[in-house]
């Protein structure tokens, strides 16, 4: 196991009955922006419930932010927030708007310059605004987390940063709002937790039992609870243990001390920011396209997973692995989502335009030990077409 630090301050109300708790967590007094998506909030009667508990509170709306949120728009944000002086801000709503609230919250205290340069040029954030988070829809675990994913845009490109000022101070977390949700939508976030989980567990073996297993039964958990929820949204228990799972997948536990990947992240956000595909599906499209190329390197955690995760034991070790791989394929596709890239109408010249992307960003050696080079992904993509 490789040495570590683990740090999680945030704190979770889970549940039905969780959102009155908010007023008890920020601060009296505090002038706080309320920050929303495409008013998915006002059906499912959460922005009514959120209102009534920040009754006491002085408080400005900022709706609009988009399933992949974008910098123009956070940034408008920004200029609200010094304009009325914002204390605290609260995400209602899914991964994205609390991504976008994350940087919302940096911006808004950046003082080098342009903030996207807190994206695309990694400038550290010594500060942000705080805030908190109100879940409707699992996904992408950014409610415990200090991460956040911005598109731009005006040049199509989508970067991530990620600052100990970003955790939110709490998070309620509500499965029963999530069961309005359409089927694709949940879908994506199966999918979404299911690759996040990947990218932590699916590289080498570091002797690491315990965040092995960890991540094992998110991936079973997912397998088990995904298909029941996406024939059923409204299904409360499955829901329930598809938002914590979702959850459990990316807030830095299954992490600790063993190496990640993220390559899959990296290659499936060119393909959002080129062709606006929902996140979820650019994972779904790349991830078996990077195992088909880098089989023999990462032969023994693949075998692993398809032992433990799938019970596949039987056939030559290269039967395994494409099992393990077909199997995960049809996974995702029995949930909706197709996994090549002619089903989204991407082609050979966009391959080309994403190598070129990581040669000039210097993006050589992506992914675990540096496997995921420009070769790797125009061949991962190729298969995938």
């Amino acid at each position: 196991m490789k040495d570590f630090e683990f740090y999680n301050p945030v704190k979770i109300f889970f549940g039905k009955d969780q959102v009155p708790q908010i007023a008890s967590q920020i601060p009296a007094g505090n002038k706080v922006m309320l920050i929303y998506g495409g008013g998915s909030i006002y059906k499912n009667g959460v922005y009514d419930k959120v209102k009534e508990a920040l009754k006491e509170f002085n408080v400005t709306d900022f709706g609009g932010i988009e399933p992949n949120p974008k910098y123009e728009t956070a940034m408008k944000a920004v200029e609200i927030v010094k304009e009325k002086k914002i204390d605290f801000l609260l995400a209602v709503g899914g991964g994205s708007v609390i991504d976008a609230t994350k940087f919302i919250a940096a911006a808004a205290c950046f003082e080098n310059g342009d903030p996207w340069k807190i994206l695309k040029d990694s400038e550290v954030v010594k500060s942000a605004l705080p805030l908190g988070a109100v879940l409707t829809l699992p996904a992408t675990g950014s409610e415990m987390n200090k991460n956040s994913v911005i598109s731009r845009k005006s040049t199509s490109e989508k970067f991530s940063f990620a600052s100990p000022y970003s955790f939110p101070r709490f998070s309620v977390l509500l499965p029963d709002a999530a069961g309005s949700l359409p089927p694709n939508q949940v879908a994506n976030g199966v999918v979404d937790a299911f690759v996040h989980v990947i990218e932590q567990y699916l590289t080498y073996p570091v002797d690491a039992p315990i965040q092995d297993r960890f991540a094992e039964a998110i991936l079973i958990t997912l397998i088990e609870e995904g298909p029941k929820v996406y024939s059923n949204p409204s299904d409360y228990n499955s829901m329930a243990n598809l938002m914590w799972s979702a959850t459990m997948a990316l807030n830095g536990l299954i992490q600790a001390g063993v190496p990640g990947d993220w390559s899959i992240h990296s290659i499936g956000h060119e393909l959002t920011a080129l062709h606006g595909i929902d996140h979820a599906r650019t994972l779904a499209v790349t991830l078996p396209g990077l195992w088909k190329v880098l089989r023999e390197e990462k032969k023994l955690k693949l075998l692993q997973y398809g032992q433990r995760v799938w019970n596949i034991t039987t056939g030559t070790e290269d039967e395994r692995v494409d099992a393990a791989i077909n199997k995960t394929t049809e996974f995702f596709e029995s949930l909706g989502i197709k996994t090549h890239l002619s089903d989204y109408g991407v082609k050979q010249d966009t391959i080309d335009k994403i190598v070129s992307r990581f040669k000039e960003r210097n993006w050589l050696e992506l992914g675990d030990r540096g496997l995921t080079t420009p070769e790797v992904t125009k061949k991962a993509l190729e298969y995938q077409l």
